[in-house]
């Protein structure tokens, strides 16, 4: 799926030989992931088609001539909708071709060596663990790191994440926001300009079910068993009574099994400006506009997205299972939910320049306040 990269401004610099050059701040989830040129970005769309061919998605062309103003603006937003469009596919999005030029222009952008360092990790239940690495490893390589020190199966990496979280008063914590695996968690912190912020872990999937692949992990378990306790602290989750009885129970005797299996958690405030998260809804074949203002637009659109990913997983198991007896008709619904998994989920700014019928939306809006 699609990943929130976005072009909102570019600059004009002087080169080496007189000229001049256009320099674009490219942003991930709403913060500063680099400023790179339009030669950088053409060199790797080139090494990208090499590995990948022409299933990549088209390239801004190049201009010989002096670009006007609406040329800039047309080959801005052109650059935009590449960036977003390439990371649809997860097999370029795990190619070292990929993750080793978005390194790269990390650390130049951010002016940082490759070094040793320490970096302070926090865990569910509050503590926070020392790890060394590099100042250039990605967050998949820091997420293997701190698997290793906490004893967490290897096989079960992809079902945990490390994410930006702000420490706020009287305990209170905001997640910020989900770090790419090719992001530099060393530099993301530096580019935040956000006080009190660190890495933290936590898991990284919505279905409940799935916490039953995890529960024979040791690591994995006590980990699910902390965020559950820590969902309920924050007020991210709300279990019913029953639920909140049982956990007590299990707190008690020390059995941390089923304290853990508890629903989804639900992200706090992070940016300061609101931001709209549209997408749709079919039941009973009927689409239906939800329209929602909040700071929390970038993560929860990759909520959203994951919670589609992790269906489209179970439905694509379920197929297989039924091999030559699938339907044809059954296969054709599937399909159009894979296609339309890119095309009604979406972010925008409050001040958007697509309209839409006031009756397309459900509830009208919802805003940050009933969330």
């Amino acid at each position: 799926m699609k990943m929130h990269f976005c072009i909102p401004v570019s600059q004009q610099r002087p080169d080496a030989r007189g000229g001049r050059y256009v320099l674009y701040s490219v942003y991930l989830d709403g913060f500063l992931f680099c400023r790179v040129r339009y030669s950088q970005l053409h060199h790797w769309n080139e090494q990208l088609r090499r590995v990948f061919g022409n299933c990549l998605p088209p390239f801004p062309p190049k201009y010989y001539l002096a670009m006007t103003t609406s040329m800039a603006d047309k080959r801005r937003d052109q650059l935009e909708q590449y960036l977003q469009n390439v990371t649809a596919d997860p097999h370029v999005l795990r190619s070292d071709v990929f993750t080793e030029f978005l390194k790269l222009v990390q650390l130049d952008t951010f002016n940082i060596m490759a070094k040793k360092a320490s970096l302070d990790v926090l865990l569910p239940d509050g503590r926070s663990m020392k790890v060394e690495i590099l100042t250039s490893d990605t967050a998949e390589r820091v997420l293997e790191v701190v698997s290793h020190t906490l004893g967490l199966c290897q096989e079960l990496l992809s079902y945990f994440g490390l994410f930006l979280i702000r420490l706020c008063k009287k305990g209170k914590l905001s997640v910020v926001k989900k770090l790419a695996d090719f992001e530099i968690p060393y530099i993301s912190l530096q580019s935040l300009q956000v006080e009190d912020c660190m890495v933290g872990l936590r898991k990284w999937y919505m279905d409940p079910a799935l916490d039953s692949m995890l529960i024979d992990c040791r690591a994995a378990r006590d980990l699910l068993y902390m965020q559950a306790l820590q969902d309920i602290e924050q007020e991210w989750a709300k279990p019913t009574q029953a639920q909140r009885e049982e956990l007590e129970a299990f707190q008690q005797e020390g059995n941390q099994t089923k304290g853990s299996l508890l629903d989804i958690d639900g992200p706090q405030q992070t940016v300061n400006q609101n931001l709209e998260l549209r997408f749709q809804y079919s039941e009973d074949s009927h689409w239906q506009w939800f329209v929602i203002y909040t700071k929390q637009a970038f993560l929860l659109s990759s909520c959203l997205k994951k919670m589609i990913s992790e269906k489209m997983a179970k439905l694509a198991a379920e197929s297989s299972e039924m091999q030559v007896e699938v339907p044809e008709q059954g296969k054709r619904k599937i399909y159009h939910v894979l296609q339309s998994q890119k095309e009604y989920s979406s972010f925008l700014p409050r001040k958007s320049k697509i309209k839409r019928a006031e009756d397309d939306c459900v509830w009208g809006t919802i805003k940050e306040a009933d969330l």
